[in-house]
């Protein structure tokens, strides 16, 4: 398509062999791309996907046009990108609006894009699309049959909206499904963020201390990793319960002040702001490995880290940014404190998004059949539909279950 923007349309062919590599372990798109290519549920409809540009978004993208859709794809992030992929996709007929690296304005620019073509359907990730559906382009928010998102940064933004009265259109928090953040919070982030870790600095995670920040269902994950690769592991929390969970599951629990001076390689999942900031900076061991898998670039707080270093940051590898401390020590940032599992990785394996993508085709078809019938507020999809992802992922697996008899049945609802 002409009017898509991308970096290199001749990076086509290493697109296309990555989505060629993701279909091949994503059964559960396998199935919606089989039974709705016949059916054409989303014809005649206009979708925008904002997700994180890889091969398994693009994988998405392509279930959705055979299932009928006019679809157009953006970026969530702007190192998340990967610009063979967006360029298998323009190959495919799908219109994409996404440059690895780009700047904020371009990014912003890129979304505005996706909205001209007057989306009836969106999934969003993280939230920027809603936010200028909410916002300058609001006149479009009557076009809206509903959107759905993708992950724990973009539904705390949703409940704030929904709270408040104030959102537009129906949306569905495809994050708060059981087959999203159940396995890709915590299996898909764990992992992810450790082959981003890893890849990009080639250390050894065994004998090291991990601060993990935040104890959630991507905290969880995270840490869960981190002593499976021989981490002494240390969690910093906010909440009580979940700090006393994080000890009952065997970690260390206590403040960032403290965690700061022991901590060897530091990683933010918390969706808030300012989890690290230069007071702990100042008590860091030299060669300290700071980086951040939450949505935003707000975890760390990067200025006040480069207001700390006396010299100018520099790369001393890729997607590693070295800052120098008045008495010379050294703290390097990974990803320049963007999504490490995507900035410096591909993000969450492949059969786990399976699952998530499985949802957000789902959430869509919902939005659809109920086109007209849902208010202006925040959903969760009805648990029916978790079932049904969860029921074909375990045929794909060759697992069987156990169902309950008739009498059973009766016993659990007897009064």
């Amino acid at each position: 398509m002409t009017d898509s923007i991308i970096k290199d349309i001749n990076l086509a062919y290493l697109g296309e062999e990555k989505i060629a590599w993701v279909k091949e372990y994503m059964p559960l798109l396998n199935y919606f791309n089989d039974k709705y290519s016949k059916t054409k549920p989303f014809a005649g409809i206009n979708m925008v996907v904002t997700i994180h540009l890889e091969a398994k978004t693009a994988y998405l993208a392509m279930v959705l046009k055979n299932a009928g859709a006019n679809v157009t794809v953006t970026g969530s992030n702007p190192l998340s990108t990967q610009d063979d992929i967006a360029a298998a996709l323009v190959k495919n007929d799908i219109q994409v609006y996404a440059t690895h690296g780009c700047t904020n304005e371009e990014y912003s620019f890129y979304l505005s894009k996706a909205l001209d073509t007057h989306p009836s359907l969106i999934v969003d990730d993280g939230g920027d699309l809603v936010n200028m559906l909410q916002g300058e382009r609001s006149q479009q928010a009557e076009e809206i049959i509903g959107g759905s998102e993708e992950t724990t940064t973009g539904v705390h933004r949703l409940k704030a909206l929904d709270a408040n009265g104030k959102l537009l259109f129906p949306m569905i928090a495809a994050n708060d499904s059981y087959c999203k953040y159940l396995f890709d919070n915590r299996y898909g982030t764990g992992q992810s963020s450790f082959d981003g870790i890893i890849r990009t600095t080639n250390l050894t995670i065994a004998g090291k201390t991990i601060v993990v920040s935040g104890y959630g269902w991507c905290g969880k994950g995270v840490s869960m990793r981190a002593k499976g690769l021989g981490a002494k592991v240390v969690v910093t929390e906010i909440n009580p319960i979940k700090a006393i969970e994080a000890v009952c599951d065997g970690f260390e629990v206590m403040p960032m002040s403290e965690a700061a001076k022991i901590g060897d390689i530091f990683i933010t999942v918390t969706g808030c702001k300012d989890v690290i900031r230069g007071t702990h900076m100042n008590t860091m061991k030299n060669g300290a490995v700071i980086c951040n898998a939450g949505h935003f670039d707000v975890e760390i707080n990067i200025p006040e880290l480069a207001a700390l270093s006396v010299k100018p940051p520099y790369d001393v590898r890729k997607n590693i940014t070295t800052y120098t401390m008045k008495d010379g020590r050294k703290i390097n940032l990974l990803g320049e404190g963007r999504l490490v599992n995507l900035a410096c990785g591909d993000g969450p394996p492949i059969e786990i998004m399976d699952m998530s993508f499985a949802i957000q085709f789902l959430a869509m078809k919902y939005l659809l059949d109920n086109k007209g019938k849902l208010e202006n507020k925040l959903y969760v999809l009805p648990e029916e539909l978790d079932n049904t992802v969860a029921g074909i992922k375990l045929q794909a697996l060759g697992v069987g279950i156990d169902t309950l008899s008739q009498e059973q049945v009766e016993y659990l609802h007897h009064e």
